[in-house]
């Protein structure tokens, strides 16, 4: 027997939502999403009037739908923005190569400029070529960190205000569990923040922080859009991927954990006599730091000089 959607709006129900266990009709789902990811926006003040805004794009599914979601409230919501895309190629034969002619599709479905930076250009090395060095049990270190200050260098040179990237409610809570698991008080402070970065640096804001990646999976889906599902080669051997298998168990037993986990670091406090590291610029590339040199340069220096390990551990 169908079942009416919650809504109200005299449709059949076509999914039960994972957040909240509604049942609803495409387009009230589409509608609830869409507005969640609004009021997100809106209360926590992400954006301004006139704001140029990057959008990490990595071809996807979060990237995807982030970029079409904020697309749509623009146009909707008449927040006035500037949304270019900008993407990282850290040079992983038959994964990172793949993704990007799906972000190319992406630039010509939403209308967006797209930037295109390369690990190879901005340090002289792929992360093939790091990995054939390091091995595969570090491996990600290499990728986060220069990642990391990749988009720090296109978001530069795009001249934007900020950085919105796709991470959602999934990867928050993992990283709760990982900083917490590694007792990494300094990162566990300021991982649930929606906006982060220092004064003098482009901020990074995170407009899905409350969606479920299930509900992500979900509006691609019943959207039609186009992204790239292939998990990166590199990434079995990650630390993630057992924070990740660790919450999707304790889902299945409590819905609600995801979002339990980041009221739980939002929420933390950190003893006053707890010394907590400070961001200032590192003295080689002029870019965010917590350290006189930054890690980035550290570990280029280390490959640059065949000992791959000198800033790991």
């Amino acid at each position: 027997m169908p079942i009416p959607c919650k809504a109200g709006c005299g449709k059949n129900a076509m999914l039960k939502r994972p957040k909240t266990g509604d049942a609803l009709c495409k387009d009230c789902f589409f509608c609830a999403f869409e507005t969640e990811v609004h009021f997100t926006i809106t209360k926590a003040e992400l954006f301004n009037r006139g704001d140029s805004v990057a959008v990490a794009a990595s071809g996807g599914k979060d990237s995807t739908v982030l970029a079409h979601v904020l697309k749509t409230l623009n146009e909707r919501y008449n927040y006035g923005l500037n949304l270019m895309l900008l993407s990282i190629d850290e040079g992983i034969t038959g994964y990172r190569d793949d993704s990007l002619e799906t972000v190319k599709r992406n630039r010509d479905d939403y209308e967006m400029p797209l930037k295109i930076l390369s690990y190879k250009d901005l340090y002289g090395w792929t992360m093939d070529e790091i990995v054939a060095q390091i091995g595969r049990k570090n491996n990600c270190t290499f990728c986060g960190v220069f990642r990391r200050q990749a988009l720090d260098r296109g978001a530069a040179l795009l001249g934007v205000k900020c950085i919105a990237t796709g991470h959602n409610a999934d990867d928050i809570a993992e990283t709760v569990l990982m900083n917490v698991l590694r007792g990494d008080i300094a990162r566990l402070k300021r991982c649930t923040a929606i906006s982060t970065g220092s004064e003098g640096t482009i901020p990074r804001v995170k407009p899905l922080k409350y969606a479920y990646e299930k509900e992500i999976v979900m509006y691609a889906h019943y959207k039609k859009l186009v992204y790239f599902s292939t998990e990166c080669v590199f990434a079995p051997n990650a630390y993630r991927g057992h924070a990740r298998a660790l919450l999707k168990d304790m889902e299945k037993i409590r819905p609600s954990c995801i979002m339990d986990i980041i009221y739980s670091g939002e929420t933390m406090a950190v003893k006053d006599e707890v010394i907590l590291p400070t961001q200032r610029t590192c003295t080689r590339c002029n870019f965010v730091s917590s350290q006189e040199v930054c890690k980035a340069c550290v570990l280029l220096e280390g490959l640059n000089k065949g000992l791959p390990k000198l800033g790991i551990g």
